[in-house]
């Protein structure tokens, strides 16, 4: 039996469990809120629309009942609140860093052995505490944000050229936002590097709208991004659950590559059933190591604020 559970059933949540069930490989998708009736709300209406969207994925809610979680293969946690007016960074941290470490106590109490994918924001912290309480292996417990910044950017790229995104290959790393490092060089549209048919000054255009791609939807909406974030996530689960070995940016504990050692950042990996298989060390120019290294500064600054503070 393949069961997934996905914990915060708010629109990212919702938005991953109702891709994975209409994808109909997984036999069960569970959603966990803590907010009364809110799970089963949720799960009842996307299990309401099956017989319209032809699938049999059974999708199940609870109030904070992790028991019914029991057996997962996979868990994605996308608990916590949105950075609000006046709120610090670290109170951000803080808030988000006991949340995330409280789900991910219940989870591996009741799926042991499931792998465990993170949502929730400071992305690159949040990692870190799933990580440090989960006490699993590090190629277990990873971050989503590559994948949905490579999408991004792919996807402002098919606007720019008037073609299909499903033609264009691309790759970012570092640090989810400002930091994120841009990778022209192993950026393709059907075989043809993305250098050769758009100029320097207009690609840089587009990496910085990605990097500042989550304030733009928020600008817009006056909320966080969901459809992207929920179908990034499901993307990744997939090529879990079904070992399909897909090589995605995953935020990932380092422990040397390019120089790096304990510290969360996007990288190509190869994602299967047991997890981060593989994390592929690319070549990068002096410039591109520089960017990494400034990404991997900020990211170990934050990292020093969790270590910081004294959750219970």
């Amino acid at each position: 039996m393949k069961k997934v559970t996905v914990v915060g059933a708010g629109s990212v949540g919702a938005t991953c469990a109702d891709v994975l069930a209409k994808k109909n490989f997984l036999n069960e998708v569970v959603l966990v809120d803590i907010k009364e009736g809110f799970a089963e709300g949720k799960a009842l209406d996307i299990w309401e629309s099956s017989a319209v969207n032809y699938f049999d994925t059974r999708v199940k809610g609870y109030t904070n009942d992790y028991s019914k979680t029991e057996g997962s293969d996979v868990v994605v946690i996308t608990s916590g609140l949105p950075r609000k007016p006046g709120m610090s960074r670290d109170d951000l941290i803080s808030t988000n860093a006991k949340i995330v470490k409280s789900v991910t106590d219940n989870v591996i109490a009741a799926s042991p052995d499931a792998i465990i994918i993170i949502v929730s924001n400071p992305l690159d912290v949040m990692t870190y505490a799933a990580h440090m309480a989960s006490g699993k292996s590090a190629h277990q417990v990873f971050g989503m944000a590559g994948v949905l910044d490579t999408a991004r950017y792919r996807a402002f790229i098919a606007d720019e050229l008037n073609i299909s995104p499903m033609d264009i290959q691309a790759l970012l790393m570092g640090g989810h936002g400002d930091t994120m490092v841009p990778l022209p060089r192993y950026t393709t549209v059907a075989g043809i590097p993305v250098t050769e048919l758009i100029a320097k000054e207009r690609l840089d255009e587009i990496v910085v709208r990605t990097q500042k791609g989550g304030g733009e939807i928020v600008n817009l909406l006056g909320t966080s991004a969901w459809y992207a974030p929920g179908a990034s996530a499901a993307q990744m689960v997939e090529s879990i659950i079904q070992d399909q070995n897909h090589i995605f940016p995953c935020c990932v504990r380092l422990n040397g590559e390019w120089g790096l050692k304990d510290v969360y950042l996007g990288a190509p990996v190869k994602l299967g059933r047991n997890g981060i298989e593989q994390i592929i060390e690319i070549d990068l120019n002096k410039e591109e190591k520089e960017l990494l290294y400034t990404s991997a500064h900020h990211v170990k600054d934050v990292m020093d604020v969790y270590d910081k503070m004294k959750l219970d």
